[in-house]
């Protein structure tokens, strides 16, 4: 929900403020590209003692109407990703992105194409591996404590794909939520592949901005709030690996979510007391306001607080960072009455929280991202500090609230993490 890119980031940045995504040291001396080869790029392993499972499905609400297509059911893919039993290998590895997304992503005027600046065709995504084994049977041992992710406005569910291997690998369940016809694409399994409306409604002359992003924020809480409710249903459904269903602790449910994503956390945790814990990865918490050209409009959760515990991750986009700096944000930390504390990662832009940090300084030395667009995204922060950074804050988070295990690291300063500011 802060700026990014081209195609959601340029109408925000006239709406809100300026947009980022995550850039590393040395991406400016990046080669010539090379026409002839696709750019391939590989995610860093998962840090946790367990082997990743995954399985995807279609949930369709028939109770509500899509608000993007009137007249049909609002219809999403969700992906589970857990312990199981043995890790993955070779063709076992499950894809990061299924063959029509990848060529949607990858392709010219898609919104991720055009919110990173990546050369278009240029990348191989379909050929990216995750560390996950597909439907694979879930660890035996009980039940586990359940996260939920949500990426950013127009990004897709697997452009958090990293962090939310590495949490598996820690033993948690995590369920990944595709926004339809807010992400990028979104592919199901019958063919139909369903892509952002977003480019279209912000091309749209008199666009009441701060109408559409409060739009976008309730349809991605009903679609959280809906997804919560299938879980329950799911506890024995036959359509899952071996396990799962039987594993989901849904007495310990958190959420994070990175841009528009972290805000749908926080305003889910504020209107559904299921959500006992959330982590906002630099999502803003304010909007233009209810003509879209003039004040601010703060959602509920940030006038009425919240009452359990959230983690604020912000960044040094220019009006990112602290909570000071951020109205929704500051409002949500004066209003807030259970424990909460904030973080920025110094160098950091506003796609350092996703899986642009590790892949992007990749495909800029083979020249499919140039050094200047890598920086905008991804700051100057060294990927192989900002990743381990947070996977840490965000793991040590849940580990306390979800699992009552405290590593202390979330107490104050840490000297393992020096690029890391504190506040609390």
């Amino acid at each position: 929900m802060n700026r990014r890119g081209r195609t959601v980031a340029a109408v925000l940045l006239a709406a809100t403020a300026t947009l980022g995504v995550v850039g590393a040291p040395g991406a400016v001396a990046a080669p010539e590209p090379d026409t002839e080869q696709q750019a391939r790029a590989w995610l860093p392993q998962p840090t946790g003692p367990y082997p990743v499972g995954t399985t995807s499905l279609q949930l369709t609400d028939d109770g509500r109407d899509d608000p993007w297509k009137p007249g049909q059911h609002r219809k999403l893919m969700i992906s589970f990703w857990y312990p199981t039993t043995r890790p993955a290998t070779g063709n076992d590895r499950a894809p990061y992105m299924v063959p029509a997304a990848a060529d949607h992503f990858g392709s010219a005027g898609s919104v991720g194409q055009s919110d990173y600046v990546f050369e278009p065709g240029r990348t191989d995504w379909a050929g990216i591996r995750t560390h996950a084994r597909a439907d694979a049977p879930a660890l035996p041992g009980g039940k586990r404590p359940v996260v939920l992710y949500s990426a950013g406005f127009g990004d897709p569910r697997t452009w958090g794909t990293g962090l939310v291997e590495d949490l598996a690998s820690r033993g948690y369940t995590v369920v990944t939520v595709d926004h339809t016809y807010d992400a990028s694409e979104v592919a199901f399994p019958d063919g139909d592949l369903a892509t952002s409306v977003l480019p279209a409604l912000f091309a749209q002359p008199g666009l009441d901005m701060g109408a559409l992003l409060r739009k976008m924020l309730q349809t991605r809480v009903d679609d959280t709030r809906f997804v919560l409710d299938q879980l329950a249903g799911l506890r024995h459904d036959k359509q899952l690996p071996a396990g799962l269903a039987a594993s989901l602790d849904l007495d310990r449910i958190g959420m994070v979510g990175h841009s528009g994503g972290g805000s749908t956390a926080l305003q889910t945790m504020h209107d559904d007391p299921r959500l006992k814990a959330g982590v906002n990865l630099d999502g803003q918490l304010h909007f233009p306001g209810p003509d879209g050209r003039t004040g601010v409009f703060l959602p509920s959760v940030a006038e009425d607080g919240l009452t359990r515990p959230f983690l604020l991750m912000g960044t040094q986009d220019p009006d990112s960072g602290s909570y000071h700096q951020q109205p929704g944000w500051n409002a949500l930390w004066q209003h807030s009455t259970g424990w909460h504390a904030d973080v920025t990662l110094t160098g950091s832009r506003h796609g350092s929280y996703t899986d642009a940090q590790s892949l992007l300084p990749q495909l800029a030395r083979q020249g499919a991202i140039s050094g200047e667009k890598l920086t905008e995204a991804v700051g100057d922060v060294r990927p192989d500090r900002a990743v381990p950074a947070t996977r840490s804050y965000v793991a040590s988070f849940f580990d306390r609230w979800l699992r009552g295990h405290d590593d202390h690291l979330l107490d104050g300063p840490s000297p393992s993490f020096p690029e890391v500011v504190y506040e609390r």
